[in-house]
């Protein structure tokens, strides 16, 4: 692969951080269904462009998972802070959201509500070239970091690594680069660069490059992405939630048990996605398929009381919000199958 291509793939692939800068949500690009009436029409906010790491959710449209809940769900491409405010003002009732957007939502007074996980593992890293001898968060003091921008999933985990390796933003350099870590650090503009896993690492290495990677979840257990609604969909259609709940596990678990199937169901929804693009497409698929699998022991879709108690505090504590939200307030197992 060219380093041409690499970075073409970056400036596309790269704008899927679900947390991005305010912009007007983008119309479904999903294939057109002619579904029956009886169907229920629901709109699911998700990230900013089409892309196979949303395999879960294309299998379960094209499965008939949603279908046989009476439901005809489309995805929306756009950004998670403005589906957070549609959510909350209920012009939405669904979006995929992160627990740290929940946070923020909640603390300006936005009745939403996270209902069921998706990724189980925050999916922000750090990645550095091995000879920098970054191996770690208190490494980063004095060297330039870059990272999109002080917005977003990405500087959210950015802020929690910091804080675990005992530094504060004055400690290192922090370049805005918007969303070309990869191409960045391959180049030597910055010596480490924040990134999802399962993008900047996945590119560089399937380049033939060898990168030093630690993230956020090493650190802080932080809710990651998951189905967001609003109180106002919980108490006047609660059977509407575990109906969603239902069909996107179903999604989740179908993907996991057949990631050859979910991957081409995947590409028939992202066609740009075949041809030369195919490989380290399947490349980024692959490496996020780890972050959607529940741990041993743990209940799918299910997050926890002191994780979400652990993010209210850390986003009060970097100044994110203003104060310390109800934990108890943010999340709710009960409509789990």
């Amino acid at each position: 692969m060219s380093r041409r291509f690499l970075l073409s793939y970056l400036l596309v692939a790269l704008l899927l951080a679900a947390c991005s800068p305010v912009g007007a949500p983008a119309a479904s690009s999903a294939p057109a269904t002619d579904a029956p009436p009886a169907l229920r029409r629901i709109d699911l906010g998700v990230g900013f462009i089409p892309s196979v790491q949303f395999a879960n959710f294309y299998v379960a449209i094209a499965k008939g998972y949603y279908a046989e809940e009476g439901l005809d769900v489309a995805l929306e491409y756009g950004f998670e802070n403005d589906y957070i405010k549609l959510v909350g003002l209920n012009e939405r009732q669904f979006m995929v959201g992160s627990g740290d957007q929940v946070v923020i939502g909640r603390a300006q007074g936005l009745p939403v509500r996270y209902v069921m996980n998706w990724f189980t593992r925050y999916p922000v890293v750090v990645m550095a070239k091995p000879e920098s001898g970054i191996r770690g968060p208190a490494d980063l003091a004095g060297r330039t970091v870059g990272l999109p921008g002080p917005f977003g999933a990405n500087y959210v985990a950015f802020r929690g690594i910091l804080e675990a390796g005992g530094l504060t933003e004055a400690d290192v350099k922090m370049e805005s680069i918007g969303f070309t870590q990869a191409a960045a650090l391959s180049q030597g503009t910055v010596d480490a660069a924040v990134d999802y896993a399962a993008n900047g690492p996945v590119v560089l290495r399937f380049d033939g490059q060898e990168v030093n990677v630690f993230g956020l979840d090493d650190y802080l257990a932080m809710p990651s992405n998951g189905l967001v609604t609003n109180e106002a969909t919980l108490a006047a259609e609660p059977e509407l939630v575990r109906k969603m709940i239902r069909a996107s596990l179903r999604g989740v678990a179908y993907t996991l048990a057949n990631p050859d199937e979910a991957f081409a169901i995947a590409l028939e929804f992202v066609p740009e996605a075949r041809g030369d693009n195919e490989a380290i497409n399947r490349a980024v698929f692959d490496a996020t398929l780890d972050f959607w699998r529940t741990p041993p022991g743990a209940r799918p879709g299910a997050t926890d009381l002191a994780d979400w108690q652990a993010a209210a505090e850390f986003m009060a504590r970097i100044g994110l919000v203003d104060t310390v939200v109800p934990a108890d307030q943010l999340f709710t197992n009960d409509y789990l199958p």
